[in-house]
């Protein structure tokens, strides 16, 4: 079986997952047609140079560890599972999985961060663990079989799909019905986007002031097409899979004076502030900075392909 791996193709072991002949044509190109029929321009040679930040403050970086950690272990990725990384990016989760003894599969559009990816798994995965499979792919129009994953999971990246619920709905059906379908979202109706739009309302309607910052943080980015929050996550979700948790990440990313605050506090003392706060974010996953959901696949019209 021919499959394609980090743009090149080369011939499957007999355990990979079957890929759809029919769907390959969709894979690749320029342009692409979505479900209504519309024309759609995309940028295959988009890498991640404009979102990864050079330096990150103490809550930064524990925001973004907390999300990997909490998204992963959800995928529980045992050795031999085959798991499915969409939007993958650099590679660095599917790398992570990898080590676990887990069978990856990276779906990616983008032809250079898939080359990145294939850069990075070479220098970080040692020469007896098996390297995750890159596949050039779309999130909803999946190119493998129904059930042929242990479990799939999408991290920060649903927001910037253009039709977000047909991704949940693909990975849905490549997931087998006893696996698990995690997704791992921003929430722009967390307290820290509710406290900083309200700071800012004052500070325009009151005072007259303009916002605290360029680029508000409770404002949907420019290469975003769904402004989430949990209500919506967890509609768009429960069409397709069965929810069993939905966790809460993080409190207080993003607020005013917040990441300076916490960069003057001794390291120890601001460790102890953010698992805290993230212990809240667990109870009351509306309010934290991310939301993690995790279910099982439906199998009705929904999911279940012709």
């Amino acid at each position: 079986m021919e499959v394609l791996a980090g743009g090149r193709a080369h011939d499957g072991d007999a355990g990979w997952p079957l890929v759809r002949s029919a769907r390959r044509s969709r894979w690749l190109g320029p342009a692409r047609r979505d479900r209504l029929g519309r024309m759609r321009v995309v940028d295959l040679d988009r890498d991640m140079s404009d979102v990864i930040p050079t330096g990150m403050s103490p809550d930064s970086e524990f925001l973004f560890e907390r999300m990997t950690e909490v998204t992963l272990k959800a995928t529980c990725a045992d050795p031999g599972r085959w798991i499915l990384d969409v939007a993958s990016g650099v590679g660095q989760d599917s790398v992570a999985l990898a080590r676990q003894g887990a069978r990856v599969v990276g779906a990616e559009p983008s032809a250079r961060m898939t080359a990145m990816a294939e850069a990075f798994g070479s220098a970080h995965l040692d020469a007896d663990l098996r390297r995750p499979t890159w596949v050039r792919g779309w999130a909803d129009a999946l190119p493998f079989e129904d059930d042929a994953f242990d479990a799939a999971f999408c991290k920060g990246a649903m927001d910037h799909f253009d039709d977000p619920e047909a991704a949940v709905s693909e990975m849905a059906r490549v997931t087998r019905r006893d696996g698990r379908v995690v997704l791992a979202i921003a929430n722009f109706d967390s307290l820290a986007c509710r406290v900083t739009r309200a700071i800012d309302l004052f500070r325009q309607d009151w005072l007259g002031l303009g916002p605290l910052r360029g680029r508000r943080g409770y404002d949907t980015p420019s290469d975003h097409f769904t402004r989430y929050e949990l209500d919506l996550m967890k509609e768009q979700a429960r069409r397709h899979v069965e929810i069993e948790t939905v966790q809460g990440v993080s409190i207080g990313w993003g607020l005013p004076g917040w990441a300076t605050l916490v960069c003057h506090l001794p390291r120890p003392l601001a460790r102890w502030l953010l698992r805290g706060l993230d212990a809240l974010a667990r109870q009351w996953p509306t309010l934290a900075d991310v939301i993690v959901v995790v279910g099982r696949p439906r199998r009705d019209s929904a999911t279940t392909s012709a």
